[in-house]
């Protein structure tokens, strides 16, 4: 992934502007803005009721760049990992519900953790220095409609959203 690619020129465009909930800080800065799509998984488990349900585990997803390249894979954690290896986790700080009711939520995360090494180990990998992760304009992903009917199932949602990161 290029660093070119994901400048503060590829901020998002207008139909990805979060409502106020989902802004990020004044001082942070657009970094890149991507496309993913891929699965949220889940697993059917037993709740506390002793019900079984179907229980969210992780994401998987590939976000592409403006031109189409994909350049960070998204998984547990929740986790960003580019192509130099960079890696950083985050954690919801911020909730607001989908256009449609079989969308997961859109997020503002703040990264918590930041290995911000590159393919050699070196310091400043392309996600260094991120801080914040805003999943907008969510389509799919929620969990299946249908009941589980046995614990350990597993099921794939699908979904597409767009992920913008900040500095």
């Amino acid at each position: 992934m290029a660093a070119a690619c994901l400048a503060a020129g590829s901020a998002p465009a207008q139909s990805a502007v979060p409502t106020s909930s989902l802004l990020t800080p004044a001082n942070a800065k657009p970094y890149a803005s991507t496309t993913a799509t891929g699965v949220q998984i889940y697993m059917c488990e037993y709740d506390g009721s002793h019900h079984l349900t179907w229980l969210f585990r992780s994401p998987h997803a590939t976000l592409y760049d403006p031109v189409g390249r994909a350049v960070i894979q998204h998984d547990a954690g929740p986790s960003w990992q580019a192509q130099d290896g960079s890696r950083i986790v985050g954690h919801p700080i911020a909730q607001m519900a989908s256009a449609s009711a079989d969308s997961i939520p859109q997020l503002l995360l703040e990264t918590k953790s930041d290995d911000g090494k590159g393919e050699k180990g070196e310091k400043g990998g392309e996600l260094s220095n991120v801080r914040y992760v805003q999943r907008l304009n969510t389509v799919g992903g929620a969990a299946p409609a249908q009941m589980c009917t046995a614990e350990h199932q597993i099921a794939y949602s699908p979904y597409f959203a767009n992920y913008v990161f900040w500095k």
